[in-house]
């Protein structure tokens, strides 16, 4: 049996398991520590400062992401010291960045402005003073303000970690600190997948989606979770939908396998095609050799099918049948179609566009 360790957060005792650390037992208790640059199943790095508490008998407040759970530890997590702490770290985020909620797509779902308003700060006692970095607008897919960014580091561990691309790092020093590819590069001329792990961790406006801008805000939007079709793995992806379209698509984190809340490049930025004026929303069939194709009904689709493929199977026999599955159909779809190529049209030449 797994040995546990006892400590107190906040005046309660509790059982914890060995390695685990102070913020991982105060959240399975239901006690709130504020996080910025935490990020599940990446590194803890301590970069933010925000999680900061008091721990008995220790010589300053300490990152609740890092510190690792000893016998006996007595931790507090709602003192004057650590709430002057946690203002004092907020402030300054946003006094050395372009916050502008007004126009930013993040305003309702950005974690640094919960986090002021939370710590009930009206403003900064510091003067605002953005870096003056140029947004970086080099694609269609991803809009970068490095001027929003707060240096979490979120971005470059999940890159890094999750998806393992290596792309995004840390350059400069001090004031001039910024993150981005290589040689300070644009998205669009780095090794960039645009895969938008970085866009779907960062918790503020920093990197946002460039089709969604003045698309929708947060609370307008209707979240529908569905399974990308783009291909047989099965992602799982919450689409957020404002006046039936698509306004931007992100990961499902919640539901797990198999993609864990991430997406490629065509789950997440692919979706434009089903509301794309050029989609076929009914059947067009040629009737002779030189018409334009016309609009027919799905009866009349059926029968000229089975008409085409009938004479051609009785004039050159099955084997000069083929088809060619589709990814976007479900497996049960695909299995119906190759059981229609073998068992009714007799042919085994069937194929799927996912192994090609």
């Amino acid at each position: 049996m797994e040995k546990k360790i006892t400590l107190t957060i906040d005046g309660r005792e509790i059982l914890a398991k060995p390695g685990q650390t102070i913020l991982e037992c105060a959240t399975s208790m239901g006690i709130f520590i504020p996080t910025l640059c935490h990020y599940e199943n990446t590194t803890n790095v301590g970069a933010c400062r925000v999680c900061v508490v008091e721990v008995e008998k220790a010589r300053s407040l300490v990152a609740s992401c890092c510190m690792p759970i000893s016998p006996g530890m007595v931790v507090r997590t709602n003192t004057p010291a650590v709430r002057a702490a946690q203002k004092m770290i907020v402030e300054l985020l946003w006094s050395s960045g372009d916050h502008n909620c007004l126009t930013c797509e993040q305003n309702g779902q950005c974690e640094l402005q919960n986090l002021v308003y939370w710590l009930k700060i009206d403003k900064p006692r510091f003067n605002i003073e953005p870096p003056g970095f140029a947004p970086d607008d080099s694609n269609t897919m991803i809009h970068r303000d490095l001027n929003k960014c707060v240096l979490c580091g979120r971005c470059i561990r999940a890159c890094n970690e999750i998806q393992v691309n290596e792309v995004l790092d840390f350059s400069m020093r001090g004031s001039h600190a910024k993150v981005g590819p290589a040689f300070d590069e644009n998205y669009i001329n780095s090794s960039c997948v645009f895969c938008g792990e970085c866009l779907q961790v960062c918790p503020t406006g920093a990197i946002t989606y460039k089709q969604a801008k003045f698309a929708g805000r947060p609370w307008e939007l209707n979240k529908v979770r569905t399974t990308c079709t783009y291909c047989g793995v099965g992602c799982q992806m919450d689409l957020f939908i404002k006046d039936n379209q698509i306004v931007k698509v992100m990961g499902n984190r919640d539901y797990g396998p198999p993609n864990e809340g991430s997406l490629c490049v065509k789950g997440r930025f692919g979706m434009d095609f089903i509301s794309h004026p050029d989609r076929l929303k009914k059947p067009l069939i040629r009737r002779n050799k030189n018409e334009e194709l016309q609009e027919a009904t799905w009866d009349e689709a059926y029968t000229f099918i089975a008409d085409k493929l009938s004479a051609v199977k009785k004039a050159y026999g099955p084997d000069c049948i083929a088809g060619l599955a589709s990814a976007r159909c479900t497996n049960e779809e695909n299995y119906l179609f190759q059981k229609f190529l073998r068992a009714a049209i007799g042919t085994n030449n069937v194929d799927h566009c996912a192994r090609l």
